[in-house]
């Protein structure tokens, strides 16, 4: 089962950015986005690493599930 991505959703917020601002940054669309935040898109290692450039974070930041 595939969990929420609350802490891509966290750090967008923080830079007040919408999804549709954060697909565009990183050249996606916004359903992408949402899909990823609500756990029900893998994204790519390419499109990981440029969301964590659009959010300044690392991937372990972003992506690294806790056990």
């Amino acid at each position: 089962m595939t969990m929420k991505n609350i802490k891509m959703k966290i750090a967008r917020v923080e830079h007040d950015l919408s999804q549709e601002e954060l697909a565009k940054r990183v050249g996606v669309s916004r359903q992408t986005i949402g899909l990823i935040e609500l756990g029900k898109y893998n994204p790519t290692l390419s499109l990981c690493k440029a969301i964590c450039r659009a959010l300044d974070k690392t991937l372990d930041e972003l992506f690294w599930e806790e056990e």
